[in-house]
Parts: C-alpha cells; sequence; structure tokens
C-alpha cells in the first residue's frame, strides 16, 4: 500500500502532545524538587532570596531536562502505542495493509528530529544558564574564594586572600605531580591597586597553599628579589581544580571540540568530555531506540490481555538503558574501555533490542 501522509501526520502529531505533555510534567515535578532543595540549602544564609532560588531553578531545569528527555521518549511512545491500540486504531492501520514501518516510521521521526533538537539547540541554551547557575552557587550557596578559567593561553584563576586578591595565570599543568609550568601571579588590594607580581618558573598544590619555586617578585617599579619558594595560601583542593575543567554541562555542544584541545593542551585528562560528546552525538539513535522499544512491549497489548505487565517491561528495558549508559561512561571515563566503545555502545545495543523486538512481533502477527 502506498505511504500516506495524512496516517503519518496523524500519528506524529498524537506523539508531539503526548511527548510535550509528558515532558512538562516532568520538569515541573524536576523543578518543584530542586526549588525545594535550594531553599533547604540556602535557608542559613541572609542574602539568598526566593526570588534568587527561583531563579536558580529555572536555569538548572534545561540540564535536568536533557535526562529526563530519553524517558519522555520512551514513556510518551508507550502511551502513544498503548492509546491506539486501546481504541483499536492500530489493528485498523494494520488490518488494511499498513505494515509495522508504516506506523512507526512518524512516530521515529518525531523522536529522531528531537534528538538532533536537543544536541543543537536544548545543549548548548542548557550549558550557557547551567554556567550562570553554577556561578551563582559558588557565589550565594558555597561561598567559593577562588574562579578558574581555562584559555588557549594557559589557566588563569582569581582567589581572594587577606589583604585583597591575587589573579594567578600558568601555561598548562601536569596532573601526574600537579606542576605548573611558568607561573605568573599578579597581587592586588581590596582597592583593586597593584601590590606586586611574581613569576616562576614552576609550582604545585600541596594541601592548603600552593607553592612556587625559583620565585622572582617584583614589587614597586625597581624593587626586586629572589626566593627559592613561595607560598600562597588557598582553600582549593585537586580535585576542585578538576571539577571546573570537566564539568560536561557546562559546555556547549558546538564548544566541545575546542574546549577537549585546550583541556589536552593544558595537560588535564579530557576523557570525561569526550565520552560526553560522543554521547550527544549518539542522542538521535538512542531516542530511536526507545521508540522502537515502545513499539516492542505495547503492539501486543489487547491479544495479551496484560496491559500492565508489558507496560512495566518497558519501563525496567528503560532502567536498565539508563544504568548500562551510566556504567559505560564511567568505564570510559576510567579508561577500562574505549571511549568511543563507552559513548556509542548503550546506543546502538538498544537501537538493535528494539529492532529485534519490533520484527519479531511483525513476523509472529
Amino acid at each position: 500500500m502506498k505511504f500516506s501522509w495524512t496516517l503519518s501526520a496523524y500519528l506524529a502529531r498524537i506523539y508531539v502532545v503526548h511527548l510535550c505533555l509528558l515532558l512538562l510534567g516532568l520538569m515541573a515535578i524536576v523543578y518543584f524538587l530542586d526549588v525545594v532543595e535550594l531553599i533547604r540549602r540556602g535557608r542559613d544564609h541572609d542574602d539568598v532570596s526566593l526570588a534568587l532560588v527561583l531563579q536558580m531553578g529555572l536555569f538548572k531545569l534545561p540540564e535536568v531536562t536533557q535526562v529526563l528527555f530519553p524517558f519522555a521518549i520512551l514513556f510518551s511512545a508507550i502511551f502513544t502505542f498503548w492509546s491506539l491500540t486501546q481504541k483499536l486504531e492500530l489493528i485498523v492501520i494494520r488490518s488494511v495493509g499498513f505494515s509495522a514501518l508504516h506506523f512507526l516510521l512518524p512516530v521515529l521521526s518525531v523522536a529522531v528530529l528531537a534528538g538532533f533538537l536537543q544536541v543543537m539547540v536544548i545543549n548548548p541554551f542548557g550549558a550557557y544558564l547551567i554556567s550562570h547557575y553554577e556561578r551563582l552557587e559558588a557565589n550565594f550557596l558555597e561561598k567559593q574564594e577562588s574562579e578558574i578559567a581555562l584559555f588557549p593561553d594557559g589557566i588563569w584563576l582569581r582567589q581572594d586572600t587577606e589583604d585583597g586578591y591575587v589573579i594567578l595565570h600558568s601555561d598548562s599543568i601536569s596532573q601526574v605531580d600537579w606542576e605548573l609550568r611558568n607561573v605568573s601571579a599578579f597581587f592586588f588590594s581590596m582597592e583593586h591597586d597593584f601590590i606586586k607580581r611574581l613569576d616562576a618558573s614552576s609550582g604545585t598544590l600541596i594541601p592548603a597553599a600552593w607553592v612556587f619555586y625559583d620565585a622572582f617578585i617584583h614589587q614597586g617599579y625597581e624593587e626586586r628579589f629572589e626566593q627559592d619558594e613561595f607560598r600562597l595560601m588557598t582553600s582549593l583542593t585537586r580535585q576542585d581544580v578538576l571539577d571546573s575543567f570537566s564539568s560536561p554541562g557546562a559546555v556547549a555542544f558546538w564548544s566541545l571540540p575546542s574546549h577537549i584541545k585546550v583541556l589536552e593542551a593544558s595537560g588535564f585528562d579530557s576523557s570525561r568530555l569526550k565520552i560526553h560528546y560522543n554521547n550527544l552525538l549518539s542522542q538521535p539513535f538512542m531516542f530511536a531506540a526507545m521508540v522502537l522499544i515502545a513499539a516492542g512491549v505495547s503492539m501486543r497489548l489487547p491479544r495479551s490481555g496484560s496491559a500492565m505487565m508489558f507496560i512495566m517491561v518497558g519501563l525496567f528495558a528503560g532502567l536498565v538503558v539508563f544504568f548500562l549508559s551510566s556504567f559505560m561512561q564511567a568505564l570510559g571515563v576510567s579508561q577500562q574501555i574505549p571511549i568511543l566503545l563507552a559513548a556509542w555502545a548503550p546506543a546502538l545495543l538498544s537501537l538493535l533490542f528494539g529492532l529485534s523486538a519490533v520484527f519479531y512481533i511483525e513476523e509472529n502477527s
């Protein structure tokens, strides 16, 4: 039978409505829970207002939405196929000669388009907002005294001191022994007046202090003296530095390749960002797999007479995919398996599983 654009548009429209309603419902629940948690965290800080908490919840929402998206794709597809089956629409469609591919293709197309939308639009928008959220969280909730930034010319760090603040720059850092190379530090007063400059060939981060070796200190216009070892007290830990440079959520999809190159040039491990980048590329395939899994557990509900059991199987399959993806990514970050395998295996395995389920049902229907 010829392909029907009218039927495809009808099925796609139903699925889009179900997907949007479910996603909005999940986002509302998550936003409420995030706001409650932020209120709890901010109750001991006088400068944290309700308006600030509501704003921070909105800033965090797009990032959480990206985690919920695969589940929304799966559950809305299950509900769509279930409702079509309960109304006997799916039976009529198949009885007039349409194969499973005819009514799956519109839903698959919507899911794949949603995957591209997440990667190209939602992710960059979410990265922009989550960076604002992390800045507000650091300033108002965690009261951090340091800020770290990574640029092509090296690492920049701003840290508060008892007399003012210091801006530190290093060309690169070795994660093996945490040695900084070609270090410069600029000291300023509370009134932003320049106090002195430090230049050192190397430095390292130890508990509670930066240590600079063979340092030349320039104070004023003419005073210059050498110091074998100079210590700058800090509350930063090595894990704080790693977390600042490897947070995938704060980097937009379009900026990830260049950010990975800068990270590697500065001496940091970029495995986490590489896995995140490849995982984003695999999202359209993952979304298609969610639709196929939903179809595999929903297409034979009337004849089985046990709708709840099949729906629970679909939910269980979604959880298995989620935990498999998290487990594979953890193995990739620890470099126990290749990065491409860690990022792409969950999506491709889920896709093969979904296709197998649909083909099996189609052959036995």
